[in-house]
C-alpha cells in the first residue's frame, strides 16, 4: 500500500538548488567516465582522418587506463568546471522545471496519478529549455575533454575554462557558443524525457505493490531503470552532439548525422 502521509512541498528554488548539488556531486565522481565517453565517441573520426587503423582507445576502463597513464590522472578530470556550471544550470532547471510544468499541463485541480503522456511532454520541454541555457558550458566541457588527444607538440587551444569561453568568442563569435544546440536539444529532450518520465513511471508502479514505500529503495530501483533506458534512447544522438561540439567542420546536425553513418555504420 502506498504512503498516505501528506507530502512535503518544496519550492522551485528549494528543488532548483537541491537537484543541481546532487548533479554537481554526481558530476564529479562520473566525470572520468565521460571524459573517456566522448574520446571514444570522437575516435573512429579521428582514426579516419589520420589514416590511423588501429584504435587508440578500447573499451570504457582500456580509455580509462590509457588516458590516466599518457597524459595524468588529472586529464580524467579535465572540463570539470564547465561541468559543473552545467550541472547547476540544467540540473537545477530541467528537475526544477518539471514538477509545475507536469502540474501546469494537467491543471492544477486534477487528482491521481498524471497520464505517461503528460509526463513525457513535461520532461521534453525542460530538457529542451534547460539545455538551451546550459549548451555554452556543455560545448566548453567538451572542447577541454578533447584537448588532450591533441597529438604532441601541437599548442593547446585553451589554458582553462574562462580562458575557452572567451577564446570562442573572440575567434568564432558569440553565437559559436550554441555550437551543437540542434543535436544537445534532441539529445537532452529525450533523455530528460527518458529519464524523469520513466523514473515517474516505474516510481508510480513499484509503490502499487505490496510492501513499497516511497523511501529510498524505491528511489534507487526507480532510477536505476529511469538511467538505463535514457542511456540506450539517448545514445546515438549523443554522439552526434559530441563531434559536432568537439568539431567545428561539420555543416550542421544532419551533415554530422550522414557522415557519421556513412564512414562507420554503411
Amino acid at each position: 500500500m502506498a504512503d498516505l502521509k501528506p507530502q512535503t512541498v518544496f519550492s522551485f528554488t528549494d528543488i532548483f538548488l537541491c537537484s543541481a548539488f546532487a548533479a554537481c556531486f554526481a558530476e564529479f565522481f562520473t566525470l572520468p567516465l565521460d571524459t573517456a565517453k566522448v574520446r571514444l565517441q570522437l575516435q573512429k573520426k579521428a582514426a579516419a582522418v589520420d589514416g590511423v587503423g588501429t584504435p587508440k582507445y578500447r573499451g570504457l576502463l582500456g580509455t580509462v587506463a590509457t588516458i590516466a597513464r599518457e597524459e595524468g590522472l588529472s586529464a580524467l578530470w579535465k572540463g570539470l568546471i564547465p561541468g559543473l556550471q552545467r550541472q547547476c544550470l540544467y540540473g537545477g532547471l530541467r528537475i526544477g522545471l518539471y514538477g509545475p510544468l507536469k502540474t501546469y499541463l494537467v491543471g492544477g485541480e486534477f487528482i491521481g496519478d498524471i497520464p505517461l503522456y503528460h509526463k513525457v511532454l513535461a520532461a521534453l520541454l525542460t530538457g529542451a529549455i534547460a539545455i538551451v541555457v546550459a549548451n555554452p558550458t556543455d560545448l566548453v566541457k567538451v572542447r577541454l575533454q578533447v584537448e588532450g588527444k591533441l597529438p604532441a607538440g601541437v599548442p593547446r587551444r585553451y589554458s582553462g575554462a574562462w580562458d575557452a569561453y572567451l577564446t570562442i568568442v573572440r575567434q568564432e563569435g558569440l553565437r559559436a557558443l550554441w555550437t551543437g544546440l540542434g543535436p544537445n536539444i534532441a539529445r537532452n529532450a529525450i533523455v530528460n524525457a527518458a529519464e524523469l518520465a520513466s523514473y515517474d513511471q516505474v516510481k508510480q508502479m513499484i509503490l502499487k505493490i505490496p510492501g513499497f514505500m516511497d523511501n529510498i529503495l524505491t528511489h534507487l530501483l526507480a532510477g536505476l531503470g529511469a538511467g538505463f533506458f535514457a542511456v540506450c534512447i539517448g545514445s546515438p544522438v549523443d554522439v552526434v552532439k559530441s563531434r559536432m561540439m568537439g568539431d567545428s567542420t561539420y555543416k550542421n546536425t544532419l551533415d554530422c548525422f550522414i557522415k557519421t553513418l556513412k564512414s562507420e555504420v554503411c
